[in-house]
């Protein structure tokens, strides 16, 4: 199972709210909801692709993708961005972006093209269904130029591409291309490309600091290999990631059954099967969730309690103290 942030999901309907759209439709058939989605939990990538999917069928609007791709935070990259922010030239920062692209919330394959006057940002979109191709890609390239034009606003630059080049035939709505990118826009090309001048990527980027690269790209190091470990779940470690994508009401057995395409029955047996119960693993995110937001957070208490699904503090504290052997105050404290 491949799991990343769920904020770029999060990104997404945030966006579609915005926009005048109701993402929770499409979210309630995955167990899930704006509303109780936790940013600091991770998705299945399948998972993800099958609610963009469904999020393009449902919304007739040709230029969707390329507008909900404005809606990408940039902090929402994290040790990322200042990784790429510290590199000595924006020519560097490309090639470690390109390295580090599983950081980000691409489902395509980035690559770098260098050429004699222009070099090219290559986005390769992965094989999707028809229906959403556009949609996913316009997405990807729109929250890609947003990244770069942030970081930009942020150094203190603003350098536009020479061209843009899009991976489907030419839409009625080519125009708004051209608008939102600033460049010539040609479409019906085999990938996605980024053409920057390359006198503009030899710039030394005003934030380079070899020191603080070196920290930030321990940290991204590490989320990298968080990526792998989490490559091997179990149906186990699988119910634990979708009951850590929630807070204020966890879903039932049933609900997650159905998120995962099965049964509640099956469900039951296989987490049996491997020692597990659902009731137990409900209690362990629980857990997790709590020990969290104790050890990083100065929340009270009560928002706590009412986090982990509990209408009374004195629930959650004796819940709690059960789990750990204290109470909530007493684990914070040491």
């Amino acid at each position: 199972m491949s799991t990343r942030s769920v904020l770029g999901l999060i990104y997404m309907a945030q966006g579609l709210q915005q926009l005048g759209h109701d993402p929770d439709p499409v979210l309630h058939k995955h167990g899930l909801s704006v509303a109780t989605l936790d940013p600091t939990t991770r998705i299945e990538r399948t998972r993800e692709l099958r609610i963009y999917g469904e999020w393009a069928e449902s919304v007739h609007d040709p230029l969707l993708g390329l507008k909900v791709g404005n809606f990408f935070g940039l902090a929402g990259y994290g040790p990322l961005v200042m990784l790429l922010m510290t590199c000595a030239t924006a020519y560097n920062a490309l090639q470690t972006g390109v390295r580090y692209q599983q950081l980000t919330y691409l489902f395509g394959h980035l690559s770098l093209e260098p050429g004699e006057v222009a070099s090219a940002l290559i986005l390769d979109p992965m094989a999707m269904d028809p229906r959403v191709f556009r949609f996913r890609v316009d997405g990807e390239v729109a929250g890609t130029f947003k990244m770069l034009r942030d970081m930009q606003a942020t150094m203190g630059l603003n350098e536009r591409p020479e061209r843009v080049d899009m991976p489907y035939p030419k839409p009625p709505e080519a125009a708004a291309y051209e608008a939102h990118f600033g460049c010539p826009v040609r479409f019906g090309e085999p990938v996605a490309r980024f053409w920057l001048r390359n006198d503009y990527l030899q710039l030394k980027l005003p934030t380079a600091d070899a020191s603080a690269h070196i920290m930030y790209r321990t940290m991204c190091d590490q989320q990298l290999q968080l990526q792998s470990n989490s490559s091997s779940a179990t149906l186990a470690d699988r119910v634990l990631n979708h009951l850590g994508l929630f807070s204020g009401h966890f879903p039932s057995a049933e609900d997650v059954a159905r998120s995962f395409d099965i049964s509640e029955r099956s469900l039951r047996r296989q987490l049996s099967e491997g020692g597990h119960c659902f009731r137990d693993l409900l209690a362990a995110a629980r857990y997790d969730k709590a020990r969290d937001l104790l050890q990083k957070t100065a929340l009270p208490i009560e928002d706590i309690a009412a986090q982990m699904g509990y209408a009374e503090s004195a629930a959650f504290i004796h819940a709690f103290r059960r789990w750990s052997g204290a109470t909530p105050s007493a684990f914070r404290a040491r």
